[in-house]
């Protein structure tokens, strides 16, 4: 189910907690139409055990169901079923903080980074984020800079890197660190893919910091997802006058944490931790 194409995350749901409440693995096109719609299930009856290995040799993966799993994203409303990766699983066990960000970014973002990244990695937080230009390349660079770890989540096929920039990262990530997608091998890059993605970044990650973000970013969106998850969103204020942080200013005016420095996201973290 989790490679068929034409099903969304939030149908592919749908049917795996139909098919865990009736105990049963294996359904018709027919069967599964009242809760699809017959959306994606054109080639659904075609689909053969040998098949599915074909598609799915040589890759690594592990499923909802796998004790490997990460529980924090088991949590999360719409829960990718499968995520394949590349690289360290056993990041997934330790606190991660997600960043997200500017594509665009500017000196300034560059320079809150190199500030606030070599405490974090003390810390021993994995910086998780998603392999995008900017602020996302950055933190996995001054991550591994700094002899820390980090988690990449892009939004196509672990054989794909995109953007091409990120081709060297991605792939030093998938030896050193961890790289994870719920789309197999030979996904291209979709506009949909993206904000799909930025659920898994948000789940991931203890709480999200939000670097150099525009009044409408898709790191908004990831900012949102967290909020929606009980997680603390982070923001670090920035120039009023270029527009650059003009979301991370609405966020903080919102109700997030101003982050200004590292310690006022450890002192919040430790805060939730005291009351939950």
């Amino acid at each position: 189910m989790s490679v068929t194409r034409g099903i969304g995350p939030v149908t592919k749901q749908k049917i795996y907690q139909y098919a865990k409440k009736l105990d049963c693995w294996q359904f018709s096109a027919a069967e599964l139409f009242p809760l699809t719609r017959g959306k994606g299930l054109g080639d659904w009856d075609n689909w053969t055990n040998d098949r599915l290995q074909e598609i799915l040799a040589n890759q690594q993966l592990i499923t909802i169901e796998d004790e490997a799993y990460p529980e924090q994203l088991r949590l999360i409303p719409v829960p990718p079923l499968v995520l394949f990766y590349k690289g360290n699983l056993e990041l997934l066990k330790r606190e991660g903080l997600s960043v997200v960000g500017a594509r665009l970014a500017s000196d300034y973002g560059y320079g809150v980074l190199k500030r606030f990244m070599p405490e974090m990695i003390k810390r021993q937080f994995v910086i998780v984020s998603g392999l995008a230009k900017g602020i996302d390349s950055y933190a996995h660079q001054f991550a591994i800079s700094n002899q820390g770890k980090t988690i990449g989540v892009i939004g196509t096929g672990l054989d794909i890197c995109y953007p091409k920039e990120s081709g060297n990262l991605q792939i030093e990530m998938t030896r050193n660190h961890l790289v994870l997608s719920e789309y197999p091998e030979g996904t291209p890059p979709a506009k949909f893919h993206f904000p799909m993605r930025n659920r898994i970044i948000a789940g991931l990650g203890q709480g999200v910091l939000v670097i150099e973000a525009k009044q409408k970013s898709g790191s908004l969106i990831t900012a949102q997802q967290a909020l929606d998850y009980g997680k603390e969103v982070f923001a670090v204020p920035g120039n009023i006058l270029d527009g650059r942080s003009a979301g991370c200013h609405q966020l903080i005016q919102d109700g997030a944490v101003c982050a200004e420095k590292v310690q006022d996201i450890l002192d919040s973290l430790q805060l939730l931790k005291k009351i939950y």
